[in-house]
């Protein structure tokens, strides 16, 4: 069982990683895991590149996304699941969706609610955009 496992720091994110954990067992080998985060792009302005270069902004996508990976590592670590841990730019939804398909994953395990400003009302605009995109089976942890 592959399993995309997408996560941003919240704490939605982190207890889909602590579902995954739980139910590790259900299956006959401990599953794979793609950790995924995503950041979207940074807003491509007239002549930022004078002021701010390519590698000033991939080094920000690596810290960004390095902090929303960390202490799903750790989880998964101390639960001894294999997982790949991948950093991507782009709209969240397709790319959690493209990455998955890409990667022959056979579910997506997303929280239903992300950094957002109305993070605790309705369910996210992500998870539902995942919901009604992926091919694939998509569990929501709330």
């Amino acid at each position: 069982m592959k399993i995309l496992l997408a996560v941003d720091g919240s704490k939605y994110s982190i207890d889909a990683v602590d579902s995954v954990i739980r139910h590790a067992d259900w299956y006959r080998e401990k599953p794979e895991v793609e950790l995924v985060t995503v950041h979207l792009p940074v807003p491509k302005l007239h002549n930022m590149h004078l002021v701010i270069g390519k590698n000033q902004i991939d080094e920000y996508y690596a810290e960004e996304g390095e902090a929303a990976l960390v202490l799903a590592k750790k989880k998964l670590e101390a639960a001894g699941i294999k997982y790949r841990p991948s950093i991507l730019v782009g709209q969240i939804a397709e790319t959690l969706v493209d990455h998955a398909a890409k990667t022959a994953c056979d579910v997506m395990v997303i929280g239903t609610h992300g950094h957002g400003a109305t993070a605790g009302l309705l369910m996210g605009s992500v998870a539902t955009k995942v919901v009604h995109i992926a091919k694939l089976p998509v569990l929501l942890v709330k």
